[in-house]
């Protein structure tokens, strides 16, 4: 992770040099679109895009952000956490802040800066980054360790003033934390994938998530290559489609007396169809499917059958397309294009939908033809230019 720019963009606003810098990824889902929330699975990796936070601390019990995303700095009282409507990307930081306060983490008021190289609105995750970049700069302003119950004895540092790296079941209260955080108050119904996402990642691996149990075992991920497609579609989640899908999916599994989706197979489904409306039973028929391909790819990449592990990817777009909805034309496209090149093993859209980027498992050796036959090939079409970028798999934050 390179710190140079946020170091620079901290030096340039406050006139001095931040005390501690810290980095959370970018993820990108790169199977189990929305079965985060209905306790299904889903396979996801951490790449090398990053929200960086440079910060120091202050005497006052105020905060200052500043970000190279937004005009806009963010001035506010510890003590007063609310939404300023002139600066809505603050209220990540914000809720993560209220939920910290929620758990008993004593912290004062501090200077910081934000940069981020995280494409917003692409459906890789640059808030549940910025939740957690929030919380691990709090931590090395303001040492705390979390346990179930809140905050214990913080963690001492070392003799090079270092905290000592988060143990797994640290990073699950972490990951909880920030879901809370978005959910609470940005007001985005999320599941936990996004946060689990970026501190667990593992470089050169896959996660196999399963949010029921709220586990994550890492494989090795295929030696392709993963290309992200920004569709220039900004979804904005926040706007209510994302929490209407949660509501049909949580609907749809009463009706099926069951406590989630996970529950469910096609069968039974099937079979209860009269107890569901046309959208309930759209959006159930793609998590339950969804839920079936996370398995079937897990088989595939231990097989190392990577053509099928694409295959179950381009089905599941169409899941994502024809039953959830939460698809767009320029994610379609996208997937069109990608699945006529002969090196293009799988496609999708990630991430959330409505908008966003398409992930494309790639030959390494079709990589060199694939980016400007698909940036060509979708200018024609949409008159846009776009840039594919390839993701390299790195290790999660903290």
């Amino acid at each position: 992770m390179d710190t140079s720019a946020v170091n620079i963009l901290f030096k340039q606003h406050f006139g001095y040099t931040p005390a501690h810098v810290v980095g959370a990824p970018g993820r990108l889902e790169v199977l189990g679109n929305h079965t985060d929330y209905n306790e299904g699975l889903v396979m996801s990796v951490a790449v090398d895009k990053y929200v960086s936070i440079a910060a120091s601390p202050r005497t006052d019990g105020k905060v200052e952000l500043v970000s190279s995303a937004f005009p806009q700095r963010d001035i506010f009282w510890i003590s007063e956490l609310k939404h300023n409507p002139a600066a809505p990307w603050a209220d990540y930081v914000k809720g993560t802040l209220v939920q910290l306060r929620k758990r008993g983490v004593h912290f004062s008021g501090f200077n910081a800066a934000i940069h981020s190289t995280i494409p917003i609105g692409a459906g890789m995750s640059s808030s549940a980054a910025l939740e957690v970049a929030t919380a691990l700069i709090v931590r090395q302003l303001f040492p705390y360790s979390l346990t179930e119950l809140g905050a214990s004895v913080p963690p001492p540092r070392d003799n090079r003033g270092r905290l000592p790296p988060l143990e797994a079941k640290e990073k699950l209260h972490l990951a909880r934390l920030c879901q809370a955080a978005e959910v609470e108050f940005v007001g985005v119904n999320c599941g936990l994938l996004d946060q689990l996402s970026c501190l667990f990642g593992r470089a050169y691996h896959v996660m196999n998530i399963d949010c029921r149990f709220q586990s994550v075992h890492h494989a090795p991920m295929p030696g392709e290559a993963l290309v992200v497609c920004d569709s220039g579609v900004k979804h904005r989640l926040a706007a209510g489609e994302y929490n209407a899908l949660r509501e049909h999916c949580e609907s749809a599994a009463r009706a099926l007396g069951a406590k989630s989706l996970r529950s469910v197979d096609l069968p039974w489904l099937k079979a209860n169809r009269g107890n569901l409306n046309q959208r309930q039973y759209e959006c159930a028929y793609h998590v339950v499917g969804e839920i079936q391909r996370v398995v079937f790819a897990e088989k595939a990449l231990s097989d190392d059958d990577h053509r099928q592990f694409g295959q179950y990817m381009f089905l599941s777009h169409e899941s994502s397309r024809d039953f959830l909805k939460n698809s767009c034309p320029e994610l379609d496209l996208l997937v069109e294009l990608a699945r006529a090149h002969p090196g293009c093993l799988g496609a999708r859209l990630t991430g959330g939908g409505f908008g966003g980027a398409t992930i494309n498992l790639v030959a390494y050796h079709q990589v060199e033809s694939f980016i400007p036959a698909i940036a060509e090939q979708s200018e024609q079409r949409t008159g846009r230019k776009m840039k594919p970028v390839v993701c390299q798999i790195v290790d999660g934050a903290g």
